[in-house]
C-alpha cells in the first residue's frame, strides 16, 4: 500500500486538470507540468506502495522535458514502472479537497480516465470529493489539494 498527497495554488491563464479532465472553471493550478493534482497524488501512492521514490525523484520540475506535459503521460511511465517493479495495481482511493468548483459532475470521468491509465476496471478507481467548509487557505479557494491510496498486488 502507498499513499500520495499533492497541493497546488489556483492561478488565473491555466487550465484546470483534475484526474486527467478538463473541469471548467476560470482558475487552474499552477506548476511545471499540468499540475493536476489528484493524479500528481495517485502517483506518488504508487510509486510509495512500490517503494519507488517519489514523483520528484522520477519526474524533476527541473527538467524541461516535464514542463507543460499531462500529468496523464506521467501515470503512464509511472504504471510502466510499477509493472516492471512485479507489480499491478489492485485498486485506488482518493479525495479531492477544493472550495471550488463543484466536482461531483466530474468524479466518476476522472475514476474512468484513470483507471484506464492504471489498466483496471473503473470499480477499482474511487474519486472523492471535500470542501475545506472555508477553512485555511483552500477554504479561501487559494489551492487544490489531493490524497491518494494505492493497492498494488505481486505480479504472478
Amino acid at each position: 500500500m502507498g499513499i500520495g498527497y499533492d497541493l497546488h495554488a489556483l492561478v488565473a491563464g491555466r487550465p484546470l486538470v483534475l484526474g486527467g479532465v478538463e473541469v471548467p472553471h476560470p482558475r487552474g493550478l499552477r506548476g511545471h507540468s499540468d499540475a493536476d493534482v489528484l493524479t500528481h497524488a495517485v502517483i506518488d501512492a504508487l510509486l510509495g506502495a512500490a517503494a519507488l521514490g517519489t514523483i520528484g525523484e522520477h519526474f524533476p520540475d527541473t527538467d524541461p522535458r516535464y514542463a507543460g506535459v499531462s500529468s496523464l503521460a506521467l501515470l503512464d511511465e509511472t504504471v510502466r514502472l510499477v509493472g516492471a517493479a512485479g507489480y499491478q495495481v489492485v485498486n485506488v482511493d482518493s479525495v479531492i479537497t477544493a472550495q471550488e468548483p463543484r466536482l461531483q459532475p466530474h468524479l466518476g470521468t476522472m475514476a474512468r480516465t484513470l483507471a484506464g491509465r492504471l489498466g483496471v476496471n473503473p470499480d477499482c478507481v474511487a474519486v472523492k470529493a471535500t470542501s475545506p467548509e472555508a477553512l485555511g487557505a483552500m477554504g479561501r479557494a487559494e489551492g487544490i489539494a489531493a490524497q491518494a491510496v494505492a493497492l498494488l498486488e505481486a505480479r504472478e
